[in-house]
């Protein structure tokens, strides 16, 4: 569920008029619900009862720095998979101490960064990578907290790019190499186990994989807290959100109108599943939520440049385009398009959703039917909250979008929409050329 509605003809999020923020701070504009970031992460606690479970937001999904400040505010610390994302949570007013460092490549600098900041622990995922983390440790007098991250050889049934957790992944050491990996971590003078992890995807919408990878892992987070006292078990993330029927799904009534084998997955169905499993351990168990928090608490607004009618096909030509959400153009990723202003006296139009990009990959939609508009009037793509703008580029020159943060009726600009000018600050004509 989420706080974006129709009140009356016009689109909201929460009780801000979505046109009033089109014509103050023009498009592509980014537009983030408080509400329902607040909503998620509470849900997600509750779901698994009176487990202690740490939230670690993924800041790969959105980690524009007053989103990392509204989940520092909630408690959460942070799931991190660069140096950068950790200045920002810094930045932001994160805690460190709270936060876990994954990723398959972290660098020297990166390592002595997490260390001096005080990272709980390293989601350690090779053998090498554990070989540098000690040596670095040794070299500023430390002992570097760490996690293995297990691979559990499970099909996450999500897309294939964001399926992490199958063997034939670059993430993780196989579960069957396990116990060796925590042996030989255990020789090392420079770390010390804290903990277990694992991550199979992104996007899930099932709870069979998540059950069969938790099983996995809870048998051995048993061996190792027996022989190496570990604290907690990580099951990483991954809980899915709703792209079809996106608007709808902001209403109590639609998920209860939903039959039971196609409701989407709830994270009080998610929680209620694991905890079982968990539970028994002992151990502090860690989530590292990334879409699920912010997906469906953001969307895109956009301006209709043109409605191009051709021979038998129709093109919405609009002013966002993949440089500022590539996931339709990435991983053929479906976003619900909506009017600003609905209008049921007008005919439906079926046409493409595009980009002004010079990439035929730049569009939103095939064939999409929705309510017909025309130049100037603006549309909101919908569950845009993550890994819209976080990967974001300036293709074909174009400027870095604005960001906006709703509060109840009042809306405050985030992120400012980058100027030419910022854009090629730091370039440079080399004197040979002048």
């Amino acid at each position: 569920m989420h706080h974006f509605r129709y009140s009356g003809e016009t689109l909201h999020c929460e009780n801000v008029d979505l046109a009033a923020v089109a014509q103050l701070y023009g498009t592509p504009t980014y537009v983030y619900s408080t509400a329902t970031l607040v909503e998620n992460i509470d849900r997600l606690r509750r779901g698994f009862g009176n487990l202690d479970v740490q939230v670690c937001y993924a800041a790969k999904a959105n980690s524009s720095l007053a989103i990392l400040r509204q989940f520092a505010n909630l408690g959460a610390g942070f799931d991190l998979v660069s140096g950068g994302e950790l200045r920002r949570v810094l930045a932001a007013g994160g805690s460190i101490k709270r936060s876990v460092f994954a990723g398959v490549g972290k660098t020297e600098a990166e390592i002595r960064l997490a260390l001096e900041k005080g990272i709980y622990a390293f989601h350690v995922e090779s053998e090498p990578e554990l070989a540098r983390i000690n040596h670095i440790a040794g070299l500023v007098g430390q002992r570097a907290p760490i996690s293995i991250r297990i691979n559990p050889d499970v099909d996450a049934l999500t897309h294939a790019k964001v399926n992490t957790g199958k063997s034939d992944s670059k993430f993780g050491i196989p579960l069957k190499h396990a116990l060796l990996a925590y042996e030989a971590c255990a020789r090392f003078k420079n770390v010390r186990i804290r903990g277990v992890q694992m991550h199979i995807g992104s996007q899930l919408t099932e709870i069979g994989p998540f059950q069969e990878a938790a099983r996995k892992l809870a048998a051995l987070a048993a061996e190792l807290k027996a022989v190496h006292n570990i604290e907690y078990i990580s099951v990483g993330g991954g809980l899915g959100i709703v792209y079809k029927d996106a608007l709808a799904s902001g209403s109590p009534d639609w998920w209860a109108a939903q039959p039971a084998e196609r409701r989407p997955l709830t994270p009080e169905a998610y929680g209620e599943a694991l905890a079982p499993i968990l539970a028994p351990l002992g151990l502090e168990v860690m989530i590292e939520p990334g879409r699920f928090l912010t997906g469906n608490a953001g969307v895109l607004l956009s301006r209709v440049e043109y409605l191009k009618r051709g021979s038998g096909k129709n093109f919405l030509i609009i002013d966002a385009a993949m440089n500022d959400l590539v996931r339709p153009a990435m991983y053929d990723s479906y976003h619900e398009i909506v009017p600003l202003r609905r209008d049921t006296t007008r005919r439906a139009l079926v046409a493409d959703v595009v980009g002004p990009v010079c990439e035929s990959g730049d569009c939103f939609a095939h064939d999409r039917q929705m309510q017909e508009v025309g130049e100037g009037e603006h549309v909101a793509l919908m569950s845009a909250g993550a890994y819209g703008f976080s990967m974001a580029s300036r293709y074909n020159s174009r400027p870095l979008a604005a960001e906006v943060l709703v509060n109840g009726s009042g809306f405050e600009l985030i992120n400012a929409r980058e100027t030419f000018e910022q854009s090629i600050a730091g370039e440079r004509i080399p004197k040979f050329l002048q």
